[in-house]
């Protein structure tokens, strides 16, 4: 390499520094980081059932970020109910699950900053025409609603359709948030709820068999988790507001909210 190339190369990469520095984006030097989720929660990430390959709007902003702070993510899957105590024992690096932001989580793992933020709603068959709201189907004695344990949508159940007692016989749990759609489906129970993105992805797959009822009963921040004290921690949110702020999230929530369709 002559004299000129040396100092154009070295020029570029000084630039490159500068442009990484500028933007506050931290070098994690290409370590491996490992990201656990369950599959099964559309769009944000689930196994497309034409291709067998996993998907997703957390997959796609996951990698980004990765791109944008220079590390390998090594995806792994687990069960929902084993997640965030896998995680808190720094089994995983990183958990995304579609997972609310609260109090009682924050007891045993650190969040990211928020990168989405979703509201509850009423997922039912197309023809269902006996309740159309939370108090309508109140009314209903013999209502059931599925739900996983430990979840958002399980807590909203409780305490906004049922009477608050979490051994009401009306709830029915189901290990995935799919496996509760599907008893849906078949007429097990009447109601599932779910954050407005899966319940999207869900209603445009079904051909009309689904539909989204009365209103908002809540909203949640979604964000990542990490064992307590994370050291990654502050570069992934570095990240996630150099997404929000190009405009990078805002095409992400386009693409799987607004154009795709599940299976396709």
């Amino acid at each position: 390499m002559n004299l000129r190339s040396i100092v154009l190369t070295g020029l570029i990469l000084a630039t490159m520094s500068l442009s990484a520095t500028a933007a506050g984006l931290p070098d994690l030097g290409g370590k491996t980081v490992t990201v656990v989720t369950e599959n099964a929660y559309p769009p944000l990430q689930f196994v497309n059932p034409k291709s067998g390959k996993v998907e997703g709007w957390e997959y796609d902003a996951m990698n980004e970020i990765a791109k944008r702070l220079n590390f390998k993510v090594k995806y792994l899957n687990t069960s929902w109910d084993a997640m965030i105590q896998a995680v808190s024992d720094d089994q995983y690096q990183v958990g995304m699950d579609g997972i609310t932001i609260n109090d009682e989580r924050k007891q045993k793992v650190d969040f990211s900053n928020p990168y989405m933020r979703s509201e509850q709603f009423m997922l039912v068959r197309g023809d269902e025409k006996r309740f159309s709201d939370a108090k309508s189907f109140g009314q209903i004695k013999d209502g059931l609603v599925g739900a996983q344990p430990g979840t958002t949508n399980f807590y909203v159940a409780v305490n906004n359709l049922l009477d608050g007692d979490e051994k009401n016989p009306r709830i029915k749990l189901f290990e995935t948030f799919g496996a509760s759609v599907q008893a849906l489906k078949t007429g097990d129970v009447d109601v599932v709820l779910t954050d407005s993105t899966a319940g999207k992805g869900y209603v445009d797959a079904s051909g009309g068999k689904l539909k989204l009822v009365g209103g908002s009963l809540g909203a949640e921040d979604f964000g990542f988790i990490f064992a307590k004290g994370s050291d990654i921690v502050g570069p992934i949110n570095t990240a996630i507001a150099a997404l929000k702020s190009d405009g990078t999230l805002d095409t992400l929530n386009k693409k799987w909210f607004l154009d795709y369709k599940l299976g396709e």
